[in-house]
């Protein structure tokens, strides 16, 4: 290309190339700067995510040191060689140290020798990967031995390694003595309900005396009768051997028919009979009277339940109600298994009820039915009083409650009876009875070997 002087100089290729090179320079710089800004910013995000979760790490590390140290529970956390590694408050608390002079300790050293679980225990269980739940342990503390019933389990890293143990132990010296202090009370309700039973059994006794003593009246008046007749006899037989012994037929023949003697040796067989069947019947009434008052527990035995409605009409019913029409209608074989006293105690106390339920009623009239039913035996006892109210019918077994006047009746009765009948696995319901009245129904188990009728 021609040239002039007039022309301008022609620019070296090199500044235009570097002229296009430095605004590629400054695309790279402006780039540079960008990711510069994104990788600030990101750090900037990072350090928040960093400072929140900081925040979080130590309010979840404030909570859980919370929660150790609100822990009623000793908790030691030991390495797989059994040195301490961690304690809470309550193991500061127990052993009287500061946290720091529990570290690094052999758990071992933290038991009682008689503890009954070790510290190679431990060890041992945990090496099976087994976990231990309420062991009881001895811990050693300035107080003695304390009781503390331990679970223990493996402590694992985030890997899934195992890397100790943890033990929690809750002091059970205090719930010892609730056990030990419940069982007392247990005790005392006991010893108190068999006071209540008895005292009851003593009232029912006291109620009893009248109709007790009317019973025995009859059976000792044949004795006191037969006694004077007998002593009468012996004189005149006494007079009568005289006269024989003085030789004289004639004379012994005057005496004989002047002393009766005659009749006198006839009527000593009926005299001896009538002594022995009173002598008998006192017998029974005070055997009666025995099983219905003793107090031991006896064996179980097989109880005839007719002869123990007899009883208890004779007792109650013929001295407190003189006109009492009675309608008994039982089974020839009526027999139950149980206690024979408390059995007698509660037929006793279902008739006298009845009875209480007719004090004032023009004709009163008590009916007793039996039944067997497959393997129990079912007594009805029905009074024609006035019946039970739906209030009284809800309570008539609890403790104290009584439809008596006061000084009648403790209202413990019925509640007694209750749990008798439970005792012998059977049952007692009381219900008002269709066309007036209230039935108390006794249901208890037949005798061993006692079958129905035409049973084979």
């Amino acid at each position: 290309m021609p040239t002039g002087e007039d022309s301008p100089p022609a620019l070296p290729m090199f500044g235009r190339e570097g002229e296009i090179g430095g605004a590629e320079a400054d695309q790279a710089w402006i780039a540079v700067i960008q990711k510069m800004d994104e990788a600030y910013a990101e750090l900037i995000s990072q350090q928040v995510e960093l400072e929140a979760k900081n925040a979080a790490l130590e309010e979840a590390q404030g909570f859980i040191a919370g929660l150790l140290g609100a822990m009623t529970d000793v908790l030691i956390a030991c390495d797989l060689s059994g040195r301490v590694e961690q304690v809470n408050r309550a193991a500061e608390r127990a052993f009287g140290q500061r946290a720091e002079a529990l570290l690094e300790r052999p758990l071992a050293e933290l038991l009682d020798a008689a503890s009954p679980t070790s510290a190679a225990d431990v060890l041992a269980t945990m090496a099976s990967r087994a976990r231990m739940a309420d062991r009881e342990f001895f811990l050693a503390t300035p107080d003695g031995p304390q009781p503390v019933a331990v679970n223990g389990a493996l402590r694992f890293d985030p890997r899934g390694r195992a890397v100790g143990v943890v033990l929690v132990g809750r002091p059970i010296g205090e719930l010892k003595q609730a056990y030990s202090d419940l069982a007392s009370a247990h005790e005392h309700l006991k010893r108190t309900q068999q006071q209540l039973v008895h005292a009851e059994k003593m009232a029912s006794l006291g109620r009893l005396v009248a109709g007790v003593a009317h019973e025995l009246n009859n059976p000792i008046s044949f004795v006191y009768g037969n006694a004077h007749a007998l002593k009468r006899y012996v004189d005149r037989l006494m007079g009568y051997l005289d006269a024989v012994h003085a030789g004289d037929a004639g004379t012994a023949a005057k005496a004989r028919a002047a002393l009766r003697v005659d009749r006198a040796l006839a009527d000593i067989p009926s005299a001896f009979a009538g002594m022995l069947e009173g002598a008998e019947r006192v017998r029974d009434i005070v055997a009666d009277l025995r099983r219905f008052s003793s107090d031991r527990r006896e064996a179980r035995a097989p109880v005839d339940l007719a002869a123990v409605v007899r009883s208890a009409l004779d007792w109650v019913a013929k001295s407190q109600m003189p006109d009492l029409e009675t309608r008994v209608d039982l089974p020839d074989d009526f027999s139950t298994i149980g206690h024979p006293g408390h059995i007698h105690q509660v037929v006793m106390n279902l008739v006298q009820n009845a009875i209480d339920a007719m004090e004032g009623r023009p004709v009163p009239r008590l009916d007793i039915h039996g039944s067997r039913t497959g393997d129990a035996l079912v007594l009805e006892v029905r009074d024609r009083g006035p019946g039970l109210s739906p209030e009284a019918l809800g309570r008539v077994f609890d403790p104290f409650f009584t439809t008596k006047p006061v000084g009648k009746g403790t209202g413990l009765g019925l509640s007694i009876c209750y749990r008798i009948v439970e005792e012998h696995e059977g049952r007692l319901t009381v219900e008002n009875a269709a066309g007036g009245g209230a039935v108390a129904t006794l249901a208890l188990p037949t005798a061993p070997g006692r079958r129905m009728e035409g049973e084979r």
